[in-house]
């Protein structure tokens, strides 16, 4: 019996650590989701391209530009640009 008794202990213990290792999978997939809907892919290369825009016609630094996307109500998507300007003299 002593030897059927260790086969299924050692069974039981790998049920626990898959059941274990599922639910961190499913933790980091549910942060990389959340991560992915905060930012979108392409924001950093629209901030970019903004930035050489305003280049054309004012002196801007990559620092005085700051670009937002807010959900708002379900679908509704703001985009939200801060341009710091400084006086010139």
């Amino acid at each position: 019996m002593a030897l059927l008794d260790y086969f299924l202990r050692k069974k039981e213990k790998q049920v626990a650590t898959a059941s274990k290792a599922k639910e961190r999978l499913q933790i980091i997939v549910a942060h990389e989701r959340n991560k992915r809907n905060k930012e979108p892919d392409y924001l950093p290369q629209l901030t970019e391209d903004i930035l050489q825009v305003l280049r054309k016609y004012i002196q801007v630094s990559d620092k005085s530009l700051s670009v937002n996307l807010d959900k708002k109500d379900g679908d509704l998507n703001v985009l939200e640009l801060n341009i710091e300007l400084h006086d010139e003299k």
